[in-house]
């Protein structure tokens, strides 16, 4: 794909998301659908003096691992991972999936094995972003079986996609900077508040938010971004949601999902499809019934539904509730294999009560 576009995405992960400096050791990881993107993003962190680090394989990996790997291959973890983690002071992440059902017919129960294995992994990877040793970001490289979920050709993706990554603006840097700064009045409004209240059709919860760091979700770990996000009290969850979207995970898509919430922990899951994967999921761990995150959808340029939650938790006028694992820096105490977004869609008769205040009515931003 030679397209200008590509080479603006790869400046702006390397000099703004990842803000990679010299001398730096910059990890580089996706498929080999994405090889246009990573060739640039190896160019770039090549000049900005730092070491590139790409790892790359085919995108089909991943669905002959879980059919041939037996239960120790499931549940090992690599020392040269683990050293990784470790050292690397960057990480740029290529999702480029050119089937996003080859996992479909997995057995849950072995994703669910592979993910208690690399639980370890990921909160070592998790802390370490959290203390500010090392910077990461996600984007995404538009397939064509991206595109097909979305239901548009992949012309008019890759326009979603660059689009909502502002790569149109004259200076995307600038562009995401002025975004920031809008994201952290919220932030900054919402900081010393303590209860929330979301309202919708199917949907009456309530959570504390008190003594919790929101975060400005500003194109630096994420990207495209547009979100601003928090970790609610563990047992602070009440009430019951009904999410407008599927939820999709781990390759599967569940449909239709309503969850109860009493003293924080899911008490009853339903699921028009996949429940028996929804309930699979909640029996992960504890951690997996509770709420590790809690976020306000703010980009405008996202206003359809892509089934890719890097695009679709960024909704404006949504919100999404994550099961399972939170976020460190967020003062989030909640632990599990399992980190699962799921959105509810708040354009349409919802609201946002923070404090006994109307923070936003029917997707829109009041304060």
């Amino acid at each position: 794909m030679a397209d200008a576009r590509i080479d603006a995405l790869a400046r702006v992960l390397v000099d703004y998301s990842a803000n990679v400096q010299p001398d730096q050791l910059v990890w580089i990881n996706g498929s080999t659908a994405a090889t246009p993107l990573l060739l640039a993003l190896y160019r770039h962190v090549l000049d900005r003096g730092a070491h590139p680090l790409l790892l790359s394989q085919p995108a089909e990996a991943e669905s002959i691992f879980y059919r041939h790997a037996g239960d120790a291959q499931l549940s090992y973890v690599s020392p040269v991972h683990k050293a990784i983690i470790e050292e690397i002071d960057a990480q740029i992440n290529v999702l480029s999936q050119t089937n996003t059902k080859a996992l479909g017919n997995v057995d849950p129960s072995r994703q669910a094995k592979r993910a208690g294995a690399m639980s370890e992994i990921q909160s070592r990877f998790l802390e370490r972003a959290a203390s500010g040793e090392f910077n990461w970001t996600l984007t995404l490289f538009p397939t064509a079986a991206y595109a097909q979920d979305a239901e548009m050709s992949l012309d008019e993706y890759e326009d979603f996609v660059f689009g909502a990554g502002l790569l149109h603006e004259d200076d995307p840097i600038q562009a995401w900077k002025q975004l920031s700064d809008h994201q952290q009045r919220l932030v900054d409004w919402l900081s010393d508040k303590s209860d929330v209240h979301l309202t919708g059709p199917g949907t009456d919860l309530r959570l504390s938010i008190r003594d919790r760091v929101w975060i400005n979700a500003d194109g630096q770990r994420n990207f495209p971004d547009g979100e601003i996000f928090t970790a609610p009290i563990e047992d602070s969850v009440e009430g019951h949601i009904r999410y407008s979207f599927p939820a999709v995970y781990q390759g599967r898509e569940v449909e239709g999902v309503y969850l109860e919430f009493k003293g924080g922990r899911v008490v009853d899951a339903t699921a028009e499809k996949n429940e028996a994967f929804l309930h699979q999921m909640l029996e992960a761990d504890e951690g997996a019934r509770r709420v590790g995150e809690f976020a306000i959808g703010t980009n405008p340029g996202i206003q359809r539904f892509s089934k890719n939650i890097l695009f679709d938790e960024k909704i404006g006028g949504t919100v999404h509730l994550a099961l399972g694992k939170g976020y460190p820096d967020t003062g989030s105490r909640n632990d599990s294999a399992i980190h699962w977004d799921m959105i509810c869609d708040l354009r349409e008769g919802g609201t946002i009560a923070v404090d006994g205040t109307t923070f936003a009515q029917d997707g829109q931003i009041l304060i």
